[in-house]
């Protein structure tokens, strides 16, 4: 099985070791939301090695879901998004096991599990106050995403608090290209498998992307005040 292993992963050795691949079996990482954002932090992360994934998604797949949300295809409408993002994980990489609760992340929090990592893949500012406030509370490293339009954030919280950035309301995002979310989700994984390898992250830096009104891609970064 280890040669096997050896094979799937060899271009990730030849990065950082054998040494390093081998501590990602005993990495446990939730993924709060299995939508756009989700599903390409679990396509992107899910073949990585990491021994644990956890899932917390309530919705189903709509139709209108699927242009962005690249984890599902037509025949899935009706589907428990995190049910058919495991699948999908667990079907491209069999050294991991994923592990799904069909429930809000404030249901899912009273449960005290125990992770490397939580990211955020949700799509609304209340649930990412209440996930950045649970991680506040347990001292607990997570990443922070958002998209809308051609532009997005990400941001890896450690000591800084999304409330003391972002005003909380229930307003919803407007329109969404697909490659932007999936460029998104891609940062944020690129963000988590540095700092799960143990290579070195700057957290509390909150990076923007965006178009202007000619095309140019422009990419700024605030650190975040600190307390």
């Amino acid at each position: 099985m280890q040669e096997e292993m050896n094979e799937y992963f060899n271009r990730q050795i030849k990065l950082w070791g054998q040494e390093t691949q081998d501590s990602l079996q005993g990495k446990k990482v939730a993924i709060i939301g299995s939508g756009g954002l989700g599903c390409t932090l679990g396509i992107a992360l899910g073949a990585s090695g990491i021994g644990e994934f956890t899932l917390v998604d309530f919705d189903t797949v709509g139709v209108h879901n699927i242009h962005r949300q690249i984890g599902f295809k037509v025949g899935d409408d009706g589907k428990y998004k995190c049910e058919v993002l495991k699948e999908l994980i667990e079907a491209r990489c069999p050294y991991t096991k994923v592990t799904t609760y069909k429930e809000t992340f404030q249901e899912f929090a009273k449960r005290g599990l125990e992770f490397d990592l939580i990211i955020d893949g949700t799509d609304n500012l209340p649930t990412r106050a209440d996930i950045n406030e649970y991680c506040i509370n347990h001292n607990q490293a997570w990443i922070y995403g958002s998209v809308e339009e051609f532009h997005g954030q990400v941001c890896f919280f450690e000591k800084a608090s999304y409330e003391a950035v972002f005003q909380v309301n229930d307003r919803k995002p407007n329109g969404i290209a697909c490659p932007i979310v999936m460029h998104v989700g891609s940062l944020q994984a690129n963000l988590a498998i540095r700092y799960l390898t143990g290579l070195p992250v700057k957290k509390d830096v909150l990076y923007y992307l965006s178009f202007d009104e000619e095309g140019i891609i422009n990419y700024k970064n605030f650190k975040l005040p600190t307390k």
